[in-house]
């Protein structure tokens, strides 16, 4: 977890890689309930302009949101939030990098309010989801 005393503009979050997997995929739909054959059904989705399976996006979004749990502990969990456009779609295979820089912080009481520009992207650098998470942090709550 980041130490409140380091955080300042213009850090890099520590990045998080993960390997989407199709059974991993396959089990998000089952607790989800998602079963758009676009992400479960290889027949079906290889007759698609997609070509073939693509992971939900919320699957993904779960990348960014373990990267700021990693880097804000509670403070993410309990009250951080995301504003995202998905661009790309990601894929069985595809190596996700989830990363992030903080742009600014602001003064918001007895909190720090951390606006952090976030990013996923795959192996091929091409961008899946980016956009901007806010998170709230006690002036005590990192330190020690």
């Amino acid at each position: 977890m980041i130490d409140l005393s380091e955080i300042q503009e213009g850090m890099n979050l520590p990045e998080i890689k993960k390997v989407v997997r199709q059974e991993n995929i396959n089990r998000y739909a089952e607790a989800s309930k998602d079963f758009n054959p676009i992400h479960i059904d290889a027949d079906y989705a290889r007759q698609t302009p997609l070509g073939g399976t693509v992971a939900h996006g919320m699957l993904i979004l779960a990348y960014l949101s373990q990267m700021m749990t990693a880097a804000f502990g509670e403070s993410w969990v309990t009250g951080g939030k995301l504003n995202v456009r998905f661009k790309a779609p990601a894929r069985p295979g595809d190596t996700i990098t989830a990363s992030g820089k903080i742009r600014r912080v602001e003064k918001s009481g007895d909190r720090n309010l951390v606006n952090c520009e976030v990013l996923c992207k795959n192996q091929n650098e091409e961008t899946v989801i980016t956009g901007e998470a806010i998170v709230g942090v006690k002036d005590n709550e990192n330190s020690g």
